[in-house]
């Protein structure tokens, strides 16, 4: 039943990123050391690759469900992926964001915008795995500080790595004008911080009813992650 799951949201994740290089958004040429799907296909067909990868990501979630039809865990790991794709997640957050270039930002809501835009999917990739497996509520608490370290590393990188390192052109955040992380708190305390939340999610995985060395392995892996 996982499998449907996580080939729906590999392909979600790379819908957004398709449409975020648009030149409507982030207008940018490289991604993941190549050429973007705008760039090489023309701007119709990125929009139309990213609308097509999105609807064919529940078309393969449905598959899951219908691998266990009547089970409430799978319908709600649907509903799941849903919620933290759209208006109250991902697609929310970067409305938010798009709305907020060019403006000076107050911590609360560029964390409201990390919450959704980055914390959304990965907190969806995490919940859904604990949903199927059987979680408690509390277990299932675990996702949200990963997502905004992920996301505060992300700004990091945008300041410190290369393009040949990072696959795709740094500066972006500077160049749209976009208020970060490292632009309200600064680079040294964003990198602290990235420790500090980070640890806190290591914390959250240890008191987990049953240890999970891939978890923790995987949380440091993108916590700390060079590109």
């Amino acid at each position: 039943i996982i499998e449907p799951f996580m080939a729906a949201i590999e392909m979600i994740h790379t819908y957004s990123l398709i449409h975020d290089d648009l030149p409507a958004m982030d207008n940018d040429d490289y991604r993941r050391g190549r050429k973007t799907t705008h760039v090489v296909y023309g701007e119709a067909m990125g929009i139309l690759a990213g609308d097509a990868l999105l609807n064919f990501a529940f078309e393969t979630a449905c598959k899951g469900l219908m691998q266990d039809v009547g089970n409430p865990a799978v319908a709600r790991a649907v509903q799941i992926l849903a919620q933290k794709a759209g208006i109250y997640g991902m697609l929310g957050g970067q409305v938010v964001d798009v709305e907020s270039e060019g403006q000076p930002l107050e911590r609360e809501k560029l964390d409201f915008i990390y919450d959704l835009k980055t914390g959304a999917l990965i907190e969806a990739s995490m919940l859904i795995g604990a949903v199927l497996a059987g979680a408690s509520e509390k277990e299932q608490q675990v996702a949200k500080d990963v997502g905004l370290a992920f996301q505060i590393q992300d700004d990091i990188l945008d300041v410190t790595s290369d393009m040949e390192t990072l696959g795709k052109p740094i500066g972006s955040d500077e160049k749209n004008h976009k208020t970060t992380y490292v632009t309200i708190r600064g680079l040294a305390q964003a990198q602290k911080d990235v420790e500090k939340i980070s640890e806190r999610a290591l914390e959250g995985v240890a008191s987990l009813s049953e240890e999970n060395v891939f978890l923790n392995e995987l949380i440091r892996y993108l916590i700390h992650r060079k590109k």
